[in-house]
């Protein structure tokens, strides 16, 4: 039996223990739903094909999507909360690996006990970690509702705020917040016509880069100051992205500050609360179901002084609404992670305009955390050795 599936056969008996109902989407779902709520990066790394029909369809990339599916096709809208888990194969392209590989995970729909729930998820990643014999590390933690409800009480435009997410989930937040620069004469052409931005607002960058670059073309413009078409398209829209719907110097100087804070959640929501205070901003709300979740998250034996929130921790999937998480067994921030959730309030809406129902899942890297089995097995065995 190869250590993956002893992991995995581990992990689907602590979480159908937990009450958790093992379920087995189907592998092939509607490319459209991923397209339209998953992240760019995800975007271009999926399997599509096409059905008799000529309808687009992908190999599942997650579960999280198909479950949630799944639950809105089998209960109707005042059904009571439940909970799913899984195992089985994902497909992915991935450099120098497989396409193909298995994920474990759990997802809680429906509860709407907020806080408790949240710190019920990542208390059962932590006991799932230990069953398998791996010790955390690294307990990564963010909020995107926080952030959310920070860009609403600023007032921040749409278009500015879908570029500001995009930045941050690309590591780039405090660059995306930098002073609007000097534009030469061409591209100050450009700025006026900035408005031209917001429709491809949200659009993969690639493909609205390319867009501009034709726009170029078609007026003639191959060459501005030794430029290409296609160096004066990617200044446009860094440019003008920074411009239309723009952010401003008050705001930015408070989105600065709050993209900084890091450390533990106790000592974060105090940061945060004091921001807000000197601000004058409205966030108590957010803040409440912040500092509860702290509470429930000690309540569950989880030491808030070994996890560690990052103000500009956020996730490259499109549908996480509020808190997220991602467990390591290694300190290095750079070093893929073994668990990762987090809270997803609008998928259900997003795909049954009727359905409004809160929602929660993680799910475990099979093959990473079968590597990670057998590296601690054979330090183990070194160090019997050593011993004996």
């Amino acid at each position: 039996m190869s250590e993956q599936i002893r992991a995995g056969d581990m992990l689907m008996a602590l979480f159908t223990g937990a009450g958790y109902t093992a379920i087995e989407p189907p592998v092939l779902q509607p490319a459209e739903l991923f397209l339209d709520l998953s992240g760019e990066e995800m975007r271009r790394r999926m399997f599509v094909t096409l059905d008799a029909n000529g309808n687009e369809l992908c190999l599942r990339p997650e579960y999280t999507i198909p479950v949630c599916r799944a639950h809105l096709a089998a209960s109707p809208t005042d059904a009571a909360p439940a909970q799913y888990c899984y195992r089985g194969p994902v497909f992915r392209l991935r450099a120098g690996e497989t396409g193909e590989f298995q994920q474990a995970g759990v997802e809680s729909i429906g509860r709407r006990d907020i806080a408790a729930t949240d710190a019920e998820m990542l208390g059962l990643a932590t006991e799932a970690l230990d069953r398998l014999g791996i010790a955390p590390q690294r307990i990564a933690l963010g909020d995107v509702g926080l952030l959310e409800a920070l860009l609403t009480v600023l007032d921040i435009p749409a278009a500015a705020r879908a570029r500001l997410m995009r930045a941050i989930v690309a590591g780039e937040g405090p660059a995306a917040l930098a002073e609007p620069e000097e534009t030469d004469e061409a591209e100050s052409g450009a700025m006026r016509h900035a408005g031209l931005l917001a429709a491809l607002a949200g659009q993969d960058p690639e493909a609205a880069r390319a867009f501009v670059e034709d726009v170029l073309s078609i007026a003639g413009i191959t060459s501005v100051g030794g430029r290409s078409a296609g160096d004066i398209a990617r200044r446009f829209l860094a440019r003008a992205g920074r411009h239309g719907g723009d952010i401003a110097p008050e705001a930015r100087a408070v989105l600065r500050r709050y993209l900084a804070i890091a450390g533990n959640p106790d000592a974060a929501a105090a940061q945060i609360r004091a921001l807000a205070a000197d601000a004058g901003l409205a966030m108590d709300c957010a803040l409440d179901l912040f500092e509860e979740r702290n509470g429930f998250l000690a309540a569950h034996g989880i030491d808030p002084a070994q996890l560690g929130f990052r103000a500009d921790f956020a996730r490259n999937l499109d549908y996480y609404t509020g808190f997220i998480f991602d467990i390591a067994a290694d300190p290095d921030p750079a070093a893929r992670p073994l668990v990762g959730g987090g809270r997803y309030d609008r998928l259900a809406r997003h795909l049954d305009p009727w359905q409004s129902l809160p929602a929660i899942g993680c799910a475990f890297w099979l093959d990473r955390i079968a590597a990670c089995r057998a590296g601690t097995a054979a330090v183990d065995a070194s160090v019997q050795g050593e011993t004996a």
